[in-house]
């Protein structure tokens, strides 16, 4: 037999974890970088550009266009790695707590 007062209880209890969980994101950090390590960028859990580091060299007025696009490689790079870390933190907070049910992917309700 289906308990459905049990299994709100573990809604409940999952919405609870949850909410706690993305408190916590905004201190996830991850790094993204492009040009062998000339253009780094930093990303916050709240998916905010936190910091952009370049090599000096790059820091010409005729390679503006060459530095726009390892900013922009470096930035999807490290959004990418944040994404991860958001499902992996999520996913940890709700196992077990929801039950699996078939054809229902909840880890993409976190990306």
């Amino acid at each position: 037999m289906f308990d459905i007062m049990g299994m709100m209880g573990k809604v409940k209890e999952a919405q609870a974890k949850i909410k706690e969980t993305q408190a916590r994101l905004v201190h996830l950090t991850a790094e993204g970088e492009a040009g062998a390590g000339m253009v780094k960028v930093l990303v916050n859990g709240d998916r905010k550009v936190m910091k952009i580091e370049m090599d000096e060299s790059l820091v010409n007025a005729s390679d503006k266009e060459m530095l726009s696009d390892l900013i922009v490689a470096a930035t999807n790079k490290a959004m990418e790695a944040i994404d991860f870390k958001i499902k992996a933190e999520m996913k940890t907070a709700t196992e077990g707590m929801i039950p699996n049910i078939p054809g229902m992917d909840l880890g993409s309700m976190f990306g």
